[in-house]
């Protein structure tokens, strides 16, 4: 694996091209949300937040396509959304799988689990609009430093087995990962999805790097852009929420 130092700066500012989400003012949970998650730690929270946001309406695949549509609108242009690695807007109606178009990146690759567009598959937690070519590149490798630039996205860089995403979205990647590992416990007919410290984890249930994922969610912290977004899929899809986006404390006390 090779590192790059000096470009990846602690508490670095999320600056965008375009914010992700609408428009629309961030809200709080519903206060009860959480309820039963007091002075829990590790395990014990883990397990408590899981019984939580376990309660989701699944999507089909095709649905994912609207559901993207929304959470991911471009709040300068309603027309269009943002693209998660590039940060490029681009027309809502340009979704597919021909060169120019956007498709439905699976944060959690799919094949970690062999979920496929089911379950999972479907989630828009971890469910983001990126480029054809470059979510061709990303393929299914686990997240890490280091590696050459990506042609169309900067900022992000790959190398054999690992992918970096540009820094103003570390940590939108990381908190995606960690709620993945968190709502699906293999109590419902799909893997049980956890995290390690590794890369190369290919069609086996995990998803690495941990230590790295944790350094980006504390080093690009929550905004009001992925808290809208968080908002929009409890509201209007799968009235469930990303608990680290709610409360960033969590990721410490659970996998820290």
């Amino acid at each position: 694996m090779r590192t790059r130092t000096g470009r990846w700066l602690a508490g670095s500012l999320a600056i965008v091209v375009a914010a992700v989400g609408a428009p629309a003012a961030a809200a709080a949970p519903p206060a009860d949300y959480y309820s039963g998650t007091e002075g829990l730690t590790g395990e014990a929270l883990k397990d408590a937040l899981h019984d939580i946001i376990d309660d989701a309406e699944r999507l089909s695949y095709d649905q994912v396509w609207d559901g993207l549509r929304a959470t991911d609108e471009d709040p300068g242009d309603p027309g269009s959304v943002v693209l998660l690695y590039s940060g490029q807007s681009r027309s809502k109606n340009s979704n597919g799988g021909m060169v120019g178009d956007w498709n439905r990146e699976h944060v959690w690759a799919k094949s970690h689990g062999d979920f496929g567009t089911s379950g999972p598959g479907t989630d828009l937690h971890h469910l983001r609009p990126t480029d054809v070519q470059v979510n061709s590149i990303r393929g299914n490798k686990d997240f890490d430093t280091g590696g050459s630039a990506v042609d169309g996205a900067p900022g992000n860089y790959t190398d054999d087995d690992s992918f970096e995403p540009r820094d103003e979205v570390k940590g939108d990647v990381a908190r995606m990962i960690l709620y993945m590992a968190v709502r699906y416990e293999g109590d419902d007919g799909y893997a049980d999805l956890e995290l390690n410290d590794q890369v190369n984890n290919n069609s086996a249930p995990y998803h690495g790097r941990v230590s790295v994922l944790l350094d980006w969610h504390d080093a690009d912290p929550v905004d009001d852009a992925e808290r809208r977004r968080n908002d929009v899929i409890y509201e209007q899809f799968q009235h469930n929420r990303n608990p680290f986006i709610d409360h960033p404390e969590w990721a410490a006390e659970i996998f820290g």
